[in-house]
């Protein structure tokens, strides 16, 4: 008895220092442990981050080597400082703080220095780098533009911050990371995994070889390269054509929900936010308040959606069955409630569905409006009603793309009318509210919007979630959600008279003149009032100038929405655009090269430069 209780015990002590061991190299050899180990020193190696290609595998980001000079706070030895403040271009008060953030951050992990090195300052540097111990020169990866647009789209890489560190205990201090963009949205796709290496040292600090004969080492894995849906020739064309003016372009493919074209004016040359200047080419377009180049005007602006915003109107009256296409209006010059005037321009008088579309009449439209809201007892439920058939056009709501930013426009509800009428019981009415008729009043939408509507009326009731990617070269899939059609509230049939509308915008009405020989468009012009506050005064600018479109009508290639702030009216330069990048992407070539000339040359500069204009009112077509 007494041998296999001694037998037992030397087996259970055996098995005690196994699981003791096997925890100490195993659980206790974790990165974090190994990284707070005083006698070893973490060193890490970034990989490559992930290309970007267009929808046609067009190269639009690579990489490009750099250079950080790093330190280790704890292994600093006395040095010569002025000596050394020479060598990296810094003063010693600048160094200081330096050191003194990378012993806050932490005494034994890396923190950078002297951050994106160029080969030559690096090749002057690195030969003097023995002489100060406790710092030295980590190579790593920046990257590299193929093009000189996109910047919206692509975003940029830039220097965690605390915050992030304190969220995600992948990245350490110094490291880059998506900021805005694709950077942003796919940064755990493009980034890859970083290498490290365990530095093991001796009692004199001295680097003696790998902790373990590299056990616990681990190699880079480079980050996967993504295939964007846009259009590099396409984005190209649209920035050049945005020269001198401000506002967006936004093309979609209706068939797949895929981004053609995704232009923000004023933009900027990517490769500004690259390398030793890029804080101080940073600095200077964030506090460009007027031009506003990091503002996606896309993404985050709201406007009045003006005349395009018809369409919905003529669509919730057909699907509300309170109008029939053959149902017509009189317009005497606009129409008129009470004492007001909504202004329409000279047309033919009266007009059905089909000719009020095309004519862009304010009193066709305010009409199908108030039955709409006045089919229902009260104009809270009216309203509700109205609100929820635009919602299902992904209207008022984020719509669920893949980029960083966004907006969600405003679609006005009951609740907001009676706050600001003042009247909880059904005390206003639909006349109140007459101006979202035709994209005014408190109606707004985003650039995107105004295109993922017009790629529903394209597809006749459904679209798919607007998405930027198009392909992950890698084990990675595409979200499911970009594949899903999301269906209207307005049923099929009642787009039909809405796209002959269209169609007869571009053939007779307000577009006529934009007309491309071979290319069968349907379109909407709009012109949205303008307003802002001056000295506390509500003063009236210059028109917003709109166009959406699709093409061709049939099995339409690509859906578009143009907004040109303070662009006067939709033909003179929404409809132009819109139409130049429509033949563009389907022709490959331009044959209207006078229009070309005209939005190439032409220029808004000088009526950004107004600080108001004095216009009494501006009509809505």
């Amino acid at each position: 008895m007494r041998k296999i209780v001694l037998i037992a015990l030397v087996l259970i002590s055996g098995l005690l220092f196994t699981a003791r061991l096997f925890y100490l190299q195993v659980y206790d050899a974790s990165s974090d442990s190994l990284a707070q180990n005083s006698a070893i020193k973490v060193m890490y190696d970034y990989p490559q981050r992930g290309y970007m290609f267009d929808r046609n595998n067009k190269l639009l980001v690579s990489n490009q080597p750099s250079y950080d000079v790093m330190v280790i706070p704890k292994d600093v030895k006395p040095l010569d400082t002025l000596e050394f403040c020479g060598l990296l271009k810094i003063t010693k008060e600048e160094f200081k703080e330096i050191l003194h953030k990378a012993r806050v951050y932490s005494p034994r992990l890396p923190s950078v220095v002297l951050p994106q090195l160029n080969k030559a300052d690096y090749a002057s540097l690195s030969e003097k780098m023995h002489k100060y111990e406790g710092f030295y020169i980590q190579r790593r990866s920046l990257r590299e533009y193929q093009v000189d647009h996109s910047a919206n789209v692509m975003g940029y890489i830039a220097e965690v911050n605390n915050a992030i560190i304190e969220k995600n205990s992948y990245y350490q201090m110094g490291e880059l990371i998506g900021t805005a963009g694709v950077e942003k949205e796919y940064e755990d796709v493009l980034r890859g995994i970083k290498g490290v290496k365990y530095i093991q040292k001796d009692r004199f600090n001295r680097d003696i070889g790998p902790y373990k004969e590299g056990v616990f080492d681990t190699l880079p894995e480079r980050g996967n390269d993504i295939q964007l849906t846009i259009d590099a020739t396409l984005q190209k064309y649209g920035q050049e054509l945005m020269v001198h003016k401000r506002g967006g372009i936004v093309a979609i493919e209706p068939s797949t929900g895929e981004i053609l074209a995704l232009i923000t004016a004023p933009s900027y040359d990517p490769s500004l936010l690259v390398g030793r200047e890029r804080s101080k080419n940073f600095t200077k377009l964030w506090y460009d308040t007027l031009a506003k180049p990091l503002y996606d005007r896309v993404l985050m602006g709201e406007y009045p959606p003006g005349s395009p915003f018809k369409t919905l109107i003529a669509l919730i009256g057909l699907h509300e069955n309170v109008v029939t296409t053959e149902d017509a209006f009189s317009c005497y010059g606009g129409y008129r409630y009470g004492n007001r005037i909504l202004g329409c321009h000279h047309h033919p008088s009266p007009l059905s569905m089909i000719g009020g579309i095309a004519n862009s009449c304010n009193a066709y439209f305010c009409n199908v409006y108030k039955r709409v809201i006045d089919k229902y007892p009260t104009p809270q439920e009216g309203i509700d009603a109205w609100r929820n058939d635009l919602m299902s056009f992904g209207l008022g709501d984020f719509l669920g793309y893949d980029l960083p930013s966004g907006k969600k426009g405003n679609i006005p509800t009951s609740k907001y009318y009676n706050k600001i009428h003042k009247f909880p019981e059904h005390k206003w009415s639909s006349l109140a509210t007459i101006s979202n008729a035709i994209g005014q009043g408190e109606v707004l939408l985003t650039p995107m919007q105004m295109a993922n509507f017009t790629a529903a009326i394209a597809n006749r009731g459904y679209y798919y979630t607007p998405h930027i990617i198009k392909n992950i070269i890698g084990p990675d899939t595409i979200p499911k959600k970009f594949t899903e059609k999301h269906y209207t509230a307005v049923e099929e049939k009642d787009f039909y008279p809405v796209v002959e509308g269209m169609h007869q915008v571009y053939q007779r009405g307000t577009a006529a003149s934009i007309q491309i020989p071979g290319i069968e468009m349907c379109g909407k012009t709009g012109t949205a009032e303008n307003f802002t506050k001056i000295g506390g005064k509500r003063v009236q600018l210059t028109d917003h100038s709109i166009f959406v479109a699709f093409a061709p009508m049939d099995n339409p290639k690509i859906a578009i929405a143009v907004f040109v702030e303070n662009g006067y009216w939709g033909s003179r330069w929404a409809g132009r655009i819109a139409g130049l990048m429509v033949e563009k992407y389907l022709k490959g070539e331009i044959t209207r090269t006078d229009m070309e000339k005209y939005v190439l040359e032409g220029s808004l500069e000088a009526e950004y430069a107004k600080p108001y204009s004095g216009q009494p009112f501006s009509i809505n077509r």
